[in-house]
């Protein structure tokens, strides 16, 4: 499964999630939208036009999972590592 977190730099949300990835040994991707049109595009598509941050996405066998703002426990039960 991949792991992608959408963020920027000044979000503490975005710090917080990405610090509690990290401790709990959860690989990512990290790409800020404020250095990439694309990425915020991307967010704004799955946040009703608003550049909310943290947006994680996960991929799995079975499809695409999109969640805002969710805890790192969160990611880790929808990863299967909880």
């Amino acid at each position: 499964m991949a792991l992608t977190v959408y963020s920027t730099t000044w979000c503490g949300p975005c710090r917080r999630l990405k610090t509690q990835l990290a401790r709990e040994g959860i690989a990512f991707e990290d790409i800020d939208i404020e250095r990439d049109p694309a990425a915020a595009e991307f967010v704004m598509s799955v946040n009703n036009g608003n550049q909310t941050v943290p947006t994680v996405v996960i991929e799995t066998p079975n499809g695409r999972v999109v969640r805002t703002n969710p805890s790192a426990l969160e990611v880790k039960t929808l990863l299967g590592a909880a």
